[in-house]
């Protein structure tokens, strides 16, 4: 998984694993989504980040299972 924020743009961009992109979909006005051959979710990429996330306080947390 990657993530990447875009100051310039103010766009997150979420990658969930290396996929070709089939289809892009909006979520809504300023959310897409990327979807493989089978219709799963490769990436998903929000406009306007910093209006609708927390990005300076992003925090990443593995639970073991």
């Amino acid at each position: 998984m990657k993530i990447k924020y875009f100051q310039d743009t103010d766009t997150l961009y979420l990658e969930f694993r290396t996929a070709e992109v089939a289809e892009t979909r909006d979520l809504d006005e300023n959310t897409l989504l990327d979807l493989d051959a089978k219709g799963e979710i490769c990436s998903i990429t929000i406009e306007h980040a910093s209006e609708r996330a927390d990005i300076p306080h992003f925090s990443f947390e593995q639970i073991a299972a």
